[in-house]
């Protein structure tokens, strides 16, 4: 038996609330999932680097801890492309006159699809860039609308195949990689996230019979479809978890910091479901010449269920553009940050028709006693070290760690503060208008009679209330401090 040399990959998530580094420890076929951290963001809007300067205290601080911990020197890391704003266009390639007994190759189909990214016109080289490209369909010249499953072993001269490509903004690749060198590290690869996140989350039924993967995060939400286990389209939406926290912050008159954790502690959907939790009365304390202010769990929920409605209505309409709307025969599937809002997939259920399931890292490697691992937050950090697993002379640590000298370190205490305000900061980023979705129907487009016979309610509500009623008094009092 030949000895394999241990390694180690280490995978950062550069979210919009949270950052995340995941390290997973790989010997031979063997992986186990030995570290994984969270961190409150800052610098990072709808998951791209915003201001360099205040992103790079807590990623910092997230890489001597796993330094530390682990007793390693953290030298390269993999991390996922921004989730906003992507969009897709269609490229073809075709190689003629191969040979008449010439197989057709894993090797070739690669080659093809680089070829189609390297050949799709941008708009604007100077601002744009390809995040990756998707295979569609596959033709010999005989026979169309091949996998590459299928295409790959036969003989044929003639290999076409046609692709989605994904093209997103340069500048927010290049700030990611100014980022890392200031903490004293660099990116080994990127990642398209929807692909690498679908992947740790869908099974292989899911992507075969249709269905619909909703990143419900905290700077933006995606929409990633599937069918015949072939990403077909991809979408995202600048609104997410933050919004609904400004929306509490700005309705209920408090700081940014006690909505979030309001938000977390009584958020729910859909207000008449909460039974007798909904009349509970929040009392929370005012600072200083600031009055007490109440606020009943059923207004909260009220005002989360009016943002989460827009949100679902932005992802209804891109699943419609999809043309698989009346396809997905496994539903929709939700992850991320505010996939665990009570009742939140009972709303989805009721709004769409289809079947909804809270979407968990599927359990594929060993990671005893790592908390928060198999939480929906953790998806994008598992679906990237999946995908750098293929990468087999990746290795991103070496032996005992030097210092980073660059970096002030702050109490671990810190990273419970509010960051400062954005419009207070000084981005790194040319000045932008604040993005805005694309139009969007006022209201999903009308069912078709598909969706109309499979319309029905999704059981009861599987949440938490009934733990939030006999903990609600001692959470009020956390909350308020």
């Amino acid at each position: 038996m030949s000895e394999h040399t241990e390694k180690h990959i280490v995978a950062i998530d550069l979210g919009t609330s949270k950052m995340a580094l995941i390290v997973a420890k790989v010997n031979g076929s063997n992986v186990e999932i030995v570290y994984y951290k969270e961190t409150q963001s800052a610098g990072i809007n709808y998951s791209s680097v915003w201001n360099i300067s205040q992103a790079k205290e807590p990623l910092c601080r997230l890489i001597r801890d796993a330094e530390e911990s682990l007793n390693i020197k953290i030298n390269q890391v993999v991390i996922g492309m921004p989730k906003y704003p992507i969009r897709q266009e269609s490229n073809s390639g075709k190689v003629m006159d191969r040979g008449e007994d010439t197989e057709i190759t894993a090797e070739d189909v690669d080659n093809l699809k680089r070829f189609a990214e390297e050949t799709y016109p941008l708009e604007d080289p100077q601002k744009e860039a390809i995040y990756g490209a998707v295979a569609q369909s596959f033709s010999d010249g005989e026979y169309f609308q091949l996998i590459e499953s299928d295409i790959v072993g036969m003989i044929s001269d003639v290999l076409e195949g046609h692709f989605k490509i994904f093209i997103g903004r340069k500048k927010d690749l290049k700030n990611a990689d100014t980022l890392l060198t200031k903490t004293g590290i660099s990116a080994r690869k990127k990642y398209f996230t929807a692909e690498t996140t679908a992947k740790a989350i869908l099974t292989e039924t899911e992507m075969e019979n249709g269905v619909a993967l909703v990143d419900f995060g905290g700077g933006c939400t995606s929409v990633t479809v599937y069918h015949d286990k072939i990403m077909r389209h991809y979408a995202s939406i600048p609104f997410g978890g933050r919004n609904i926290t400004h929306d509490i912050k700005a309705e209920v008159e408090i700081t940014e910091r006690l909505a979030k954790n309001i938000k977390l502690a009584f958020g729910a959907c859909m207000p008449d479901k909460l039974q007798s939790l909904s009349e509970k009365v929040l009392h929370i304390k005012g600072s200083g010449a600031e009055q007490d202010k109440q606020v009943t769990v059923k207004y909260l929920s009220e005002v989360i269920t009016a943002r989460v409605e827009e949100i679902l209505q932005a992802i209804l309409y891109e699943i419609n553009e999809s043309g698989l709307a009346e396809h997905l025969r496994s539903g929709i599937v939700v992850t991320g940050g505010c996939a665990q809002i009570p009742n939140l997939g009972l709303l989805i259920s009721d709004m769409s028709g289809y079947k909804v399931r809270t979407g968990y890292p599927l359990q594929e490697f060993s990671s005893q006693g790592i908390d928060g691992i198999n939480d929906t937050t953790a998806t994008t950090a598992i679906g990237l070290i999946k995908a750098a697993l293929e990468e087999d002379a990746m290795n991103c640590v070496t032996g005992v760690p030097d210092i980073h000298t660059e970096v002030e370190y702050v109490p671990e205490t810190a990273t419970a503060q509010e960051p400062e305000e954005e419009r207070n900061a000084e981005p790194m980023h040319e000045t932008e208008a604040e993005p805005q979705p694309e139009p969007v129907p006022a209201e999903p487009k009308e069912d078709s009679a598909f969706i109309k016979r499979i319309k029905i309610l999704w059981g009861k509500a599987q949440s938490k209330i009934e733990d939030f009623t006999d903990k609600a008094d001692d959470m009020i009092d956390d909350i308020s401090r």
